[in-house]
């Protein structure tokens, strides 16, 4: 079950979704149906794009919707993520956690991610920003839900995603109330725009929508798991390079990169590896659009021993070792 709490401001509505079972799945092309039916996780489609997302207890998820003319607001959707996530950085900041931005939407501390962020234009003059935050997480029971090539390999695996992720709880070293996360986030939101919130219910006619979306498309198996989404392929490649194997593991939807994990056994950093698998993440999986985007973030010895060029070189080889799921 998910509880919703909504906050009006002049601005806009800001909303909070809070998970009141242990772990809920949005589900798509990366998890399987009986894994989550046998864990006891609730699932649903997630058609809006990206890959699954695990909801639980102590994950925040909010939404805000906002005028784009609104005072304080950088314009275009690059500005727009620059306010926003500078407000969520300020609450984990008041939290005690010092965090930064990650383009293209993550929040990261220490290279490691602790919120996503996605936005889309609803009109010409409002626009949706989402944000998922990570007050803790249970990454075991992720690589049993989650169908991923490197996911299967539970060590392997586990220490990839361990050391590409962090959690309000694990930086602070004690557990937190959600309500004082939730509050954080409510003050940080108050002090950018200076604005003040009241609580709000939906009226007649949202409640009459939101029944019937529950009633036609979340509780609807037939909706829940149709493929109107490309269909996804994954892959894997192991290439020699003079600074130790890379080990590529590539998910594609269609022909863009969906989810890429670089590993194997090099020289680098956990910070130098998210920059490179997130400025892959959602661009095109052709070999001169791969080196023209790894091209834009490299810099001298980020991985010792390798070059852009072989770099490109083993992530086409994952491709070519695609199949379908």
């Amino acid at each position: 079950m998910l509880k919703t709490s909504s906050r009006i401001l002049c601005m806009g509505t800001l909303s909070f979704l809070l998970s009141t079972r242990r772990y809920s799945g949005q589900r798509r092309k990366g998890q399987t149906r009986d894994v989550s039916m046998e864990a006891f996780v609730e699932y649903n489609r997630r058609s809006t794009g990206g890959g699954t997302v695990i909801m639980g207890p102590k994950v925040v998820a909010l939404g805000l919707g906002i005028d784009i003319d609104q005072p304080g607001l950088k314009k275009g959707i690059g500005g727009i993520f620059e306010s926003l996530s500078a407000v969520l950085i300020k609450a984990l900041e008041d939290l005690g956690v010092d965090a930064g931005f990650r383009p293209k939407n993550d929040l990261e501390v220490d290279g490691k991610k602790i919120a996503g962020l996605s936005a889309a234009l609803e009109t010409e003059k409002a626009i949706l920003f989402h944000a998922s935050m990570l007050v803790d997480f249970d990454i075991p029971l992720m690589l049993d839900i989650m169908h991923q090539p490197p996911l299967k390999l539970y060590d392997k695996g586990y220490s990839c995603f361990s050391q590409r992720i962090t959690t309000i709880t694990e930086q602070l070293g004690h557990d937190i109330n959600m309500e004082r996360v939730v509050k954080a986030i409510e003050n940080a939101f108050s002090q950018k725009f200076g604005v003040t919130f009241e609580n709000d219910e939906p009226d007649l006619w949202e409640k009459k929508s939101i029944e019937d979306l529950i009633n036609t498309r979340y509780t609807n198996p037939a909706w829940i798991f149709s493929h109107k989404h490309p269909r996804s392929k994954m892959g894997m490649g192991e290439f020699k390079t003079p600074g130790g194997l890379l080990e590529i593991y590539l998910s594609l939807a269609g022909n863009t990169i969906e989810h890429i994990i670089l590993t194997g056994d090099f020289f680098s950093t956990t910070k130098d590896i998210n920059l490179l698998e997130s400025s892959l993440k959602w661009s095109s999986a052709k070999r001169e659009k791969i080196e023209e985007r790894l091209s834009e973030v490299w810099r001298e010895d980020m991985i010792y021993g390798v070059n852009v060029s072989t770099l490109t070189e083993a992530i086409v080889k994952a491709k070519e070792n695609l199949v379908n799921i």
